[in-house]
């Protein structure tokens, strides 16, 4: 990684301003997931043991920039407190009086949690004036921890950058720009990228940066419908983007032409609604007219799971059905299984996408895969070939 690192910076006696992503989710006033504030413990334990004083920011919801109580992060802090064994300070507000006077009482070791920076709606707008404030907390240090908002230019992830001396990744961000680096600029082949979701113009880059990287594509979910439909097949009433059907007839002669592997659905799994009980099974070809596609069939999944099973590196981001109803979900936990499986054979494979991620958890092979990525958006950013601000703000090492 040619960015500068937590574990570079001389932080003994100084107060770290760090960047963290705790978009968690409350349920009555409680953190009832914190798989994000996990993930970024070994960096928080790094700097309390090398004696930093730890002022963490993040972002929570939408609040539109104004003070919404149900977008505090009053529970997270008590949450923090728990995992670290250790009390957190909680500061009301992000920046002003409050938040200078609890930041400068720190001593060695100790950690502060400043209010949602979203209750400013100066902090989306990336504004000068806000990010100097939020500096104003630390000694010139900056560290951004935040991967999943490393594709958003606000002012706690890049405008602060600006008004520090140093600005680092933190050991998440660092996992994360390895991984997913090491799978787009030299990855094991063969390659394998398996999309799914509802939308091809959600993914439309990655798809065309992907082709470019790797050795075959699998693409399920409704997104694999607008490229069936540009085939002139039958999809009922499955969802098609009609406005991207050129799109998709251009990408599939274009892994013609190249010769590429291109894997669409030869068999779905129908319903005449997502809420209709009674679903049955048909190839692609055969697809009456009033039902639609849901998920992926029995022959889609074997022939996925072939192509997985001969991968050494695998990139998923989305689920191929409609995955949070049971009766749809069957090819996304088999997805799991199958990439999951490949990776104990010894293939490399990095899971992103809230939908995805949530599948590898339930099939119960969460540990099994090499990586698990924080961040949906950003992560298909960086997939996409695109440069992350807040990466790119970040001091060369």
């Amino acid at each position: 990684m040619s960015k500068l690192s937590i574990r570079d910076l001389e932080m003994s006696g100084k107060r770290v301003f760090i960047r963290v992503d705790f978009n968690v989710p409350l349920d009555g006033g409680r953190v009832s997931d914190d798989t994000r504030i996990r993930e970024t413990l070994p960096t928080l334990r790094l700097a309390i043991e090398r004696g930093a004083r730890l002022v963490l920011a993040s972002h929570l919801g939408r609040p539109k920039g104004k003070v919404d109580p149900k977008y505090s992060l009053a529970p997270v802090a008590a949450k923090l407190g728990e995992l670290l064994g250790k009390p957190v300070a909680f500061a009301a507000d992000c920046v002003g009086a409050d938040a200078e006077a609890k930041s400068k009482a720190l001593r060695n070791g100790e950690v502060l949690l400043l209010e949602n920076v979203r209750y400013h709606a100066e902090e989306e707008a990336n504004d000068p004036a806000f990010a100097k404030q939020l500096a104003a907390l630390c000694d010139q240090i900056f560290v951004c921890d935040a991967f999943g908002s490393a594709h958003r230019a606000h002012a706690s992830v890049v405008g602060i950058t600006k008004f520090v001396r140093q600005s680092a990744a933190g050991l998440l961000m660092e996992k994360e720009l390895t991984h997913l680096g090491r799978a787009i600029s030299n990855p094991e082949r063969p390659f394998v990228a398996v999309l799914g979701g509802a939308k091809v113009s959600d993914k439309i880059e990655v798809v065309q940066n992907l082709m470019k990287l790797a050795d075959a594509m699998l693409i399920g979910g409704a997104m694999a419908y607008t490229f069936l439909r540009s085939q002139g097949l039958p999809v009922g009433k499955s969802l098609v983007e009609n406005d991207k059907l050129d799109l998709a007839r251009g990408l599939l002669e274009e892994a013609r032409t190249r010769k590429f592997r291109l894997l669409l659905p030869v068999d779905h799994v129908l319903a005449e609604s997502p809420d209709f009980s009674t679903t049955k099974t048909t190839d692609i070809a055969d697809t009456p007219d009033g039902w639609m596609g849901l998920d992926v069939g029995p022959r889609t999944i074997a022939q996925f799971s072939q192509e997985i099973s001969k991968a050494r590196t695998i990139v998923w981001n989305g689920p191929l059905g409609m995955f949070e109803k049971p009766a749809f979900a069957q090819g996304t936990l088999a997805m799991a299984r199958a990439v999951a499986a490949a990776t104990v054979a010894g293939a490399t494979s990095i899971v992103g996408g809230g939908d995805s991620v949530a599948a590898v958890e339930q099939s119960g092979v969460a540990s099994q895969i090499s990586h698990i990525s924080t961040g949906g958006g950003a992560s298909l950013e960086f997939l996409a070939g695109e440069k992350l601000p807040g990466v790119e703000a970040l001091s060369e090492r």
